[in-house]
């Protein structure tokens, strides 16, 4: 079962990558830090803590921009 949701978890991960920029940003240390941890708590990488604030900051900031064209109508 654990194999099978590793698989799961590249297969996604090849598919946001194929379709992902990279990007270098640079953190305050407490900042740095605190999304450390935060990734540590959730048992999941320092990135994806990053793209699922940004995710979440650009849905609270800009609703519009995140639908679909069919939504927009």
């Amino acid at each position: 079962m654990k194999r099978a949701k590793q698989e799961e978890d590249r297969q996604v991960q090849s598919a946001e990558t194929a379709a992902s920029v990279r990007a270098s940003v640079s953190f305050p240390s407490e900042l740095y830090r605190t999304l450390e941890e935060i990734a540590k708590q959730k048992k999941v990488s320092l990135a994806w803590v990053v793209r699922d604030a940004a995710e979440r900051y650009v849905t609270e900031k800009w609703p519009l921009f995140n639908q679909s064209p069919q939504e927009e109508k």
